[in-house]
């Protein structure tokens, strides 16, 4: 179903005080909380008008002014729901739902609602979505014509939400591509007026190319955990590499995930996702922390206990709870992490039947989760510099590819990183959807044409 953007933004409109656009551009109903004042409004003038309806056609004899307004209202949506090319239908609905006929049969007391009904149901069949085909099922078997009525109004609301939202989804390439042009043309502007707008962008890759000729520091076993989280094959890309301007950029795009807050040589092309880029660095850090917990309990915990869906996510759940304490407390909240993760292992264990951890296990446990709290934790380290390479591997190869093959450690939070990538991924590809006319000019210069595998920025 296709409308035109002068039909999206009148639709959009007509559903703005039932509905809310989320961050996806996707309209979605607007659930209120029953307890809020606009929700017991809401809810009143509904069973207000739905309780008058009722009472209006039981009268004797029954007055219809009420299912009128309601009809023509039916009618009215269900002709937005067409396609240019639905003329039949188009007449047959405003044939069928005819206003000033309705009127002249509800005056005679002709009006028969069930059949009008009856033939609203059989429409909306033709024009839902496949997803509202059970919704629509469902209103056929209401016999009390009022609630058929509600039924099919709800239904209806919906119905016109799908439409926008095919619409909105339609016309989202272009969209973009506007709004990519049009944001390249207003830096271009701001360059022509500051020609060294670029500097502190200049310097950022610069970086990035430095980063990507030295070896990254390695950590040494200094415990148990730290030998559980063996290298993996893809570990292999933390080694130095050749340069090209994709790898270059990926490696940028990553530092900045590790930005100093006090630092204002902020890449000038990065402004707007400043904030969204700090947002994703908090996920990472969680993630993280997440992982090193999972990774020290796994290697007392066993292949049995892990085995166990149920049981890793309590654990998820002990250490999610503490993520903002760990912010400013670090020590604190390792110091609650490491209480409640051995108590739920020796539950755990004792209902399975399996023998306890000893004390000096438990000992042993309880220390490498205090010491996650540490910024240079082996185990912390490992986990950070893995998940940093599954970004680098989102950014070369995808995010579906790059979870075929995750580094050691980090399956156990493969949901998590998804979404993570996800987000890095799609806020990075916009970014130099826009500014990679800049990045190409700039690369030029960082990169000998010797080593150059690429020429041009194009996506990651």
């Amino acid at each position: 179903m296709v409308l035109s953007p002068i039909d999206t933004v009148d639709n959009v409109s007509k559903l703005n005080n039932n509905t809310g656009m989320n961050c996806d551009f996707h309209m979605e109903e607007k659930v209120l909380p029953p307890s809020s004042l606009e929700g017991k409004v809401k809810e009143t003038m509904h069973n207000a008008f739905w309780d008058h309806l009722k009472e209006q056609l039981s009268a004797t004899p029954p007055d219809f002014s009420c299912a009128l307004e309601l009809l023509k209202e039916i009618k009215e949506i269900l002709l937005s729901l067409l396609l240019p090319r639905q003329n039949r239908l188009r007449s047959d609905i405003e044939e069928a739902l005819d206003t000033e006929l309705l009127k002249q049969k509800a005056e005679r007391g002709a009006l028969d609602v069930p059949h009008l009904s009856k033939y609203i149901l059989d429409t909306m069949t033709l024009l839902c979505a496949p997803v509202r085909d059970e919704a629509v099922q469902k209103l056929e078997n209401i016999t009390d014509p009022v609630w058929l009525l509600r039924g099919i109004f709800q239904v209806l609301g919906l119905m016109k939400m799908d439409m926008v939202n095919y619409t909105i989804q339609s016309l989202q390439p272009h969209l973009q591509e506007h709004s990519i042009q049009h944001e390249r043309a207003t830096f271009q502007e701001l360059l022509n007026k500051q020609p060294s707008l670029l500097s502190h962008t200049t310097k950022w890759l610069t970086q990035a190319a430095a980063d990507l000729t030295t070896p990254l520091p390695t950590c040494p076993d200094t415990s148990d955990s730290a030998s559980v989280a063996s290298s993996s094959p893809s570990e292999a890309a933390i080694s130095p590499e050749p340069l090209s301007p994709t790898m270059v950029l990926s490696q940028g795009f990553l530092n900045l995930l590790l930005w100093d807050p006090e630092d204002e040589d902020f890449p000038e092309t990065l402004l707007t996702d400043r904030t969204q880029l700090q947002e994703l660095e908090s996920q990472l850090s969680q993630l993280t922390i997440l992982a090193s917990v999972l990774l020290v309990a796994s290697s007392f915990s066993g292949s049995v206990l892990f085995g166990s869906p149920q049981f890793v996510d309590k654990l998820k759940h002990i250490t999610k709870d503490v993520m903002e304490e760990f912010k400013s407390r670090p020590e604190e909240a390792m110091q609650t992490v490491s209480e409640q993760v051995p108590q739920e292992i020796h539950q755990s264990l004792k209902n399975m039947g399996l023998a306890a951890l000893s004390s000096e296990n438990t000992a042993s446990l309880i220390g490498q989760l205090q010491n996650i709290a540490k910024k240079e934790n082996c185990v912390r380290s490992v986990i950070d510099q893995r998940i940093h390479l599954f970004l680098k591997c989102c950014l070369v190869l995808g995010v579906q590819r790059s979870l075929l093959d995750l580094p050691g450690g980090l399956t156990v939070i493969e949901a998590e990183l998804a979404e993570l990538g996800q987000k890095f991924v799609s806020l990075t590809h916009r970014n130099q959807k826009v500014f990679g006319p800049y990045y190409t000019e700039i690369l030029k210069t960082l990169i000998p044409p010797a080593q150059a595998l690429e020429t041009e920025v194009e996506s990651l």
